[in-house]
């Protein structure tokens, strides 16, 4: 089925496209999914395991990516639910008093009587993240459904309540205090043998699948055992960079002529890049500032054209310790935690109190000094910078996973920095540019990885069989040297990236981004500081100094002008 939504004023009111609702066999409940359920074809499976099981444990016992609301005629109660890791959005809330949901923002914005303001509080979030995390949305009273939540909603639809019927951080510590026992190779014939199962369920369907392939561990791990799974030789799908820059293309092309794929590759041009930037608001339903989002929309285009489905590699560098961030961090508080916290906490308070004005870069790590973990360490560097907190007018502390999570949650110091990202920057990032710029064109997206066995088994792994002092994903690069040859993947690690600071410098660009930062229209929506702004632009068009918080600048300006 097609996106959802719904809205509840009373008992006796449902309003939603009847068309959209599939009734179970006593007609009790009425269900509308958005998504699939794998090995089941359809939601009448689904269904009569929710009439005899009840919808938590029907959803215990199902693999998939959905959105999904459930009404009890009975009971005359709402239920909505969402997949483990948050592949398909769902939003809810309250419009006017009446009670709203969607799979998409931009179809509750677009409804009668919405008038909620801008949430300005969680700016704050979103100018250091580039997204703003679950729960919360740019709307007030309107909200992110987490993963693996129900949330349930009696008559007269005034109060709800929400409940996991999954947990990632269960899942972590209960893999971390049940570590697996056998030898790293044992490992590697394990995680093969579940992300081959993993594909099998996924590549079922009535329309042509394919995969996308990056030339990195992840997508051509998943594409390999793809392929080695099917007959057919698979098709899969690569952006390119002009200019050789960060570009992966190159070795993607040599990975599919090894694999044996039918592969196709694109190369992004100036052209692509003005074409598509004006078009990124409107995809996400709220400010979206993930620069990537340019090349992942462009990939999804050309992959649309050949097939309705294709298969990802997302997740593995969050459960396989990929990230060089989570060996510098954990490296930088082994060196922290050398200096008992007796000697670190004055002297940090000495400087940053003292008649002594420090630099930018001292003032950071006075500011360090005092930290007693690798998670307000990892924190701690994401909001490394004061000025970050000015940008918008509004200033508020709100509590979000990253602050909420026990920062010794896990003793590993590599799994608690990976157990966040899997909470917060997985869900609210990387899954949510992959799926909008995916639905944009038609596309489904599939993750091998997120499966619930493959994650389960991932986090009951030790560390050693995740990373050396040299390189992260050691148990993954075992399964993928099964298929393709290590001197073809052991190089640089370069990431999804775009020279986003170069393409902003070209003439039509940047007057584009000048128009959406004037003075004038800072003023006039009287939410961002004018000055703070403008000193942050300056600082990259006059000392080239290019911050991440541009990028988050201007989505947020072009979300604004295009509500």
């Amino acid at each position: 089925m097609g996106e959802i939504s719904g809205f509840f004023k009373e008992a006796s009111s449902l309003e939603a496209s009847g068309e959209q609702w599939e009734s179970s066999p006593s007609g009790r409940f009425l269900l509308m999914f958005h998504g699939a359920i794998y090995h089941a074809s359809d939601t009448e499976v689904l269904l009569e395991a929710i009439e005899r099981y009840g919808l938590k444990e029907a959803l215990k016992a199902r693999k998939g990516m959905f959105a999904l609301a459930l009404y009890d005629k009975q009971e005359q109660t709402l239920f909505l639910a969402r997949d483990r890791v948050g592949e398909k959005p769902l939003f809810y809330g309250f419009v006017d008093k009446v009670f709203v949901f969607a799979s998409d923002l931009r179809i509750i914005a677009a409804s009668e009587n919405f008038c909620n303001p801008i949430y300005t509080d969680v700016l704050s979030l979103y100018f250091i993240h580039g997204y703003i995390p679950a729960p919360y949305s740019i709307y007030r009273d309107i909200y992110k459904l987490e993963a693996g939540t129900i949330l349930e909603i009696k008559a007269p639809f005034k109060g709800y309540s929400t409940y996991p019927y999954w947990s990632m951080k269960e899942a972590a510590l209960y893999g971390q205090s049940h570590l697996f026992k056998g030898s790293r190779i044992e490992a590697a014939d394990e995680l093969e043998r579940l992300i081959k199962k993993a594909i099998r369920e996924q590549v079922v369907a009535d329309v042509p699948v394919g995969a996308f392939l990056s030339a990195g561990i992840d997508s051509s791990t998943i594409t390999a055992l793809m392929q080695a799974e099917l007959t057919e030789s698979v098709k899969s799908f690569t952006i390119g960079l002009p200019e050789g820059a960060n570009d992966e293309a190159v070795h993607a092309k040599k990975i599919a002529a090894h694999l044996g794929l039918d592969h196709t590759e694109h190369y992004i041009s100036e052209q692509d890049v003005k074409e598509i930037i004006p078009l990124l608001s409107s995809m996400y339903g709220e400010p979206f500032a993930d620069s990537s989002q340019i090349p992942t929309y462009l990939v999804s285009k050309i992959t649309s054209e050949h097939v309705d489905i294709a298969l990802g590699g997302d997740a593995g560098d969050e459960l396989f310790c990929g990230y060089n961030s989570y060996r510098s961090v954990e490296r930088a508080y082994r060196k922290l935690k050398r200096i008992p916290y007796w000697v670190r906490y004055p002297v940090s308070r000495l400087l940053l109190n003292g008649p002594i004005p420090l630099s930018k870069n001292n003032e950071i790590r006075a500011n360090l000094l005092p930290l007693n973990s690798a998670a307000e360490l990892y924190v701690s560097s994401l909001e490394y910078s004061p000025i970050l907190r000015k940008i918008c007018l509004t200033d508020v502390d709100i509590p979000y996973k990253y602050n909420e999570l026990n920062p010794h949650f896990l003793s590993e110091p590599n799994h608690q920095l990976m157990l966040m990202d899997m909470l917060m920057y997985t869900p609210d990032d990387i899954l949510v540019k992959v799926e909008r710029s995916a639905a944009a064109v038609g596309l489904q997206i599939r993750t091998p990885m997120l499966d619930k066995d493959v994650i389960e088994f991932a986090w009951s792994l030790p560390i050693a069989y995740k990373r050396n002092e040299e390189m992260g994903k050691l148990v993954l690069r075992d399964v993928l040297y099964r298929y393709v040859p290590r001197e073809l993947m052991e190089r640089p690690k370069q990431g999804f990236s775009v020279p986003i600071e170069k393409w902003l410098k070209e003439p039509a660009l940047r007057s584009w981004a000048e128009q959406l930062i004037s003075r004038e229209t800072l003023l006039r929506q009287g939410i961002l500081n004018p000055d703070v702004v403008h000193q942050i632009w300056d600082d990259f068009i006059n000392q080239n100094h290019f911050v991440p918080q541009i990028w988050h600048i201007l989505m947020f300006q072009s979300f604004m002008l295009e509500k």
